[in-house]
């Protein structure tokens, strides 16, 4: 939650991200630059002159190749990563707003090969310096929608995400402490890390007691060991429709 400044020298075009309030994205370009954004996200538009930005709505995702972006778009279909996402196009200086029904926004700039892996309904914006795909995670499941997950990958040094969150989040990381952290599946927004995907492990704890109703509620999580440098972004609400493992 902060202010992210990013300047190209060649065409002298500055960049910024910034949070209002915690919850509105606020988009600030000088000179030209394409943002992807979670569709019908735009709140508000200021341009000096007439509006030089424009949208437009990407029916196949935002990959460049026809190919892949057609393969994609059936992958997102199939595991319910399919986001709507529009194409924000900036042709001078502007300052744009981005929103989504009051949730907490989180920006975050991924280094150059550092990956993101986020719940498709998470996703409010993010740079074309971050390449987009939605990949099987083979270990679990990412709020029960499928063993999918969609990853964004820094490629460029203008490599910004922003987040969405149900609430405040709180943000764990064992980079430095190499400890073990265990997740709510229902609750984890995304994870970083700079050593590629970083999958976590699905972790349960299943008894006779999930059979008659007397479960904790709390019988699987996702976990990474200190071998898996990891930060985890965690909202303070859990999503519905999860996995039931009682019978009341």
């Amino acid at each position: 939650m902060g202010i992210f400044v990013h300047i190209l020298s060649s065409k002298m075009i500055m960049l910024t991200f910034e949070t209002i309030n915690e919850l509105t994205l606020k988009v600030t370009c000088k000179g030209s630059d394409v943002l992807i954004t979670k569709a019908g996200s735009f709140i508000a538009g200021d341009s000096p002159g007439g509006k030089n930005y424009k949208f437009e709505k990407l029916l196949l995702g935002p990959q460049n190749n026809f190919a892949q972006a057609a393969i994609g778009s059936l992958i997102r279909r199939v595991t319910g990563e399919n986001i709507p996402l529009m194409k924000v196009t900036m042709s001078g200086d502007s300052v744009t707003y981005y929103a989504d029904y009051s949730q907490h926004v989180v920006i975050y700039r991924l280094a150059v090969g550092e990956v993101i892996s986020v719940e498709s309904e998470n996703i409010l914006a993010f740079t074309q310096d971050c390449s987009y795909e939605v990949r099987f995670i083979g270990c679990g499941v990412l709020s029960q929608k499928g063993f999918a997950t969609t990853a964004l990958t820094g490629r460029g040094n203008n490599a910004y995400v922003a987040v969405l969150s149900n609430g405040n989040p709180i943000v764990l990381s064992n980079v430095q402490s190499r400890s073990t952290l265990s997740v709510d599946p229902d609750a984890v927004i995304c994870w970083m890390s700079q050593s590629g995907y970083c999958d976590p492990q699905i972790k349960t704890d299943l008894s006779w007691k999930n059979l008659i109703g007397q479960a904790s509620g709390e019988s699987y999580a996702f976990e990474w060991n200190a071998n898996q440098p990891v930060s985890v972004i965690v909202q303070p609400t859990e999503r519905r429709g999860g996995i039931s493992l009682s019978m009341d």
